[in-house]
């Protein structure tokens, strides 16, 4: 199959971006077509007759990405609730870490777009990695876009725990609140990690001395974040 694909006739700037989807995606195109206009932006597009851009397939790709990240993250926090899973959806699928990840990817070599001012490269990187997956999606199927996604881009380019210690921080958002609206937060540790409670740690939030929202973790600091979590849940902040 290698061999037929690579009998074919091909410029060398296909050959290239082949060679960039097999290391980059490890992924062999069927239809190279698609992944060529996966890569052309509509200032390039729009010079050009019969030439289509990307944003059909940005669009595509945008809808497949959250689906797969949504799945990623159902499976790997199933004790989570919706309003935390949806938190760390936005961190991960969004337009600043799709450019970034683009970057990395160094896409830029790749797309066509016509240079000018308005154009910034990091937006058409990640709308670029937006419309391979779209790419992908269709040139093969949902399973294999996932799986790809989940090893090549969540695996190498996405920190998790970076995410969730520097994004998702509940105890300093709640801390916010109160300093905004006058009120006393504080937080008590009511049971300490042991053996009989599987080494876990239990946190209290007090406002203005009443007890709110409880949570428990294996460290205090997690505690306090799940504490603070279901509090500001309870407090209708979230």
């Amino acid at each position: 199959m290698l061999r037929l694909f690579f009998s074919k006739k091909r410029s060398k700037s296909d050959l290239e971006l082949v060679s960039f989807l097999i290391k980059k995606f490890g992924y062999r195109p069927k239809k190279l077509e698609l992944f060529k206009r996966a890569l052309t932006h509509k200032s390039y597009s729009n010079t050009k007759d019969d030439v289509q851009s990307n944003e059909r397939l940005e669009y595509l790709g945008d809808t497949v990405i959250d689906l797969i990240v949504a799945e990623y993250l159902f499976d790997k926090f199933p004790d989570k609730d919706e309003g935390f899973l949806t938190k760390v959806k936005a961190k991960l699928v969004n337009r600043k870490m799709l450019s970034m990840i683009g970057g990395e990817l160094g896409l830029a070599k790749y797309i066509k777009y016509k240079t000018g001012r308005s154009i910034r490269i990091a937006t058409i990187e990640g709308n670029a990695l937006e419309a391979l997956v779209g790419a992908i999606y269709l040139d093969s199927d949902y399973e294999t876009a996932r799986n790809l996604f989940n090893s090549r881009i969540i695996r190498n380019y996405i920190n998790l725990s970076e995410v969730l210690e520097q994004e998702i921080d509940f105890k300093s958002a709640l801390l916010i609140w109160g300093q905004k609206n006058k009120h006393t937060v504080e937080f008590k540790i009511t049971e300490e990690a042991s053996k009989q409670n599987d080494y876990q740690y239990t946190a209290c939030v007090v406002i203005n001395d009443q007890e709110w929202g409880m949570g428990k973790g294996q460290s205090k600091k997690e505690a306090e974040q799940h504490a603070s979590n279901e509090t500001l849940g309870l407090l209708g902040l979230q």
